[in-house]
């Protein structure tokens, strides 16, 4: 029988993938408009330390690139850690034959050698995200492309206010269990210093 607390972690872990930051539709070639046009392809760079200003792209790729993945599956997204820690956090966004407004607005003059080349059918647009959050880079990132954002269901919010509860549980299980502990390390300390004063009056 599978452990009841593991299956409930891989529940739990499979809710935080469908819902939060990065849980969005991105436009298609159906659902495109002339201000969002449709997103192809997403790649993002950054370096594997968080110093240097890379903290915010690698939870933006920890937290919304995998929730972005999960409702997106047909657009390809791609990442590459390098090793330079001076070098430059990306994120380039390809679109279908123009980019959107907003994305002209916001494209940096950065490059990034590490990003595939577009396609003929293919323009792209590139946002420096070094020093950013990552909800400030979800941010820009949803106003370039229009991202729908995909509200929980009233069973995932349910669920989510389940395992809040849990997890305050779980912390105030582990300080009652670390207080046991500690009272009995600290009971024994008592019991070894009590047998040294025994043994120094015997022995005086």
């Amino acid at each position: 029988m599978v452990n009841i607390f593991k299956r409930t972690r891989k529940l739990q872990t499979l809710l935080n993938i469908r819902v939060g930051k990065g849980a969005a539709l991105l436009p298609t070639p159906t659902t495109a408009t002339q201000e969002y046009p449709a997103v192809t392809r997403l790649h993002l760079t950054y370096a594997q330390k968080i110093y240097g200003g890379h903290q915010g792209a690698r939870h933006f790729w920890r937290n919304c690139l995998t929730r972005l993945k999960y409702h997106n599956p047909a657009i390809p997204i791609t990442v590459k850690q390098i090793t330079d820690q001076e070098a430059p956090a990306s994120l380039t966004v390809y679109f279908a034959e123009k980019i959107s407004n907003a994305a002209s607005l916001n494209n940096s003059t950065v490059k990034d050698e590490h990003a595939p080349p577009p396609s003929e059918a293919e323009k792209t647009a590139v946002v420096d995200v070094r020093n950013l959050t990552y909800v400030d880079i979800w941010n820009k990132f949803r106003n370039m492309t229009g991202a729908q954002d995909v509200p929980p269901t009233e069973e995932e919010e349910e669920q989510i206010k389940k395992y809040q509860e849990m997890d305050k549980k779980s912390v105030k299980d582990r300080a009652r269990v670390a207080a046991i502990r500690q009272a009995k390390l600290d009971h024994e300390a008592m019991l070894r210093a009590a047998k040294g004063e025994v043994e120094k009056l015997r022995q005086g």
